[in-house]
């Protein structure tokens, strides 16, 4: 088994690694140390597609797969880990809004999304779980509640 990166792979890995380096790395103790959130910095990472790995490319994103969404993360993470993991879940959520909201909600949120002109998160804790997804019981609910 070869386990050598293709040519797309090393790409990307060099690109996030110069972006680590010149943009994270620099910053990151000061980051954490004065409880800063990066805001401008992730606008340069939605520019290069770091808040779009996954997202499929008809909704603007990169359509990467795992693996190469993963080569990039460990890169950027090498800069700052902090500033990566919120980059991991904005990937995250920017996915779901792109395959799962319905069109007028896709059309207001995920050209935002892509960019980092709007950042997306999420909170899990759940009762008897805290944020253990793993953990959780679901239940019958009576009514349904929308966000989208």
């Amino acid at each position: 088994m070869d386990f050598e990166l293709n040519e797309d792979q090393r790409a990307f890995a060099d690109t996030a690694q110069q972006f680590a380096m010149d943009n994270l790395l620099p910053n990151a103790s000061r980051w954490d140390a004065d409880c800063h959130f990066p805001k401008e910095v992730l606008k340069q990472a939605g520019e290069l597609g770091f808040l779009s790995l996954y997202t499929r490319e008809e909704q603007g994103g990169l359509g990467l797969s795992r693996l190469d969404s993963s080569i990039i993360f460990e890169q950027l993470a090498m800069g700052c880990t902090s500033t990566t993991a919120f980059m991991t879940i904005h990937n995250m959520v920017t996915w779901m809004v792109a395959s799962f909201a319905n069109d007028e909600t896709r059309e207001q949120f995920v050209p935002k999304l892509l960019t980092g002109e709007w950042l997306g998160s999420y909170c899990l804790t759940e009762p008897g779980a805290g944020s253990d997804a793993a953990s959780l019981k679901p239940r019958q609910l009576n009514k349904v509640t929308t966000i989208f």
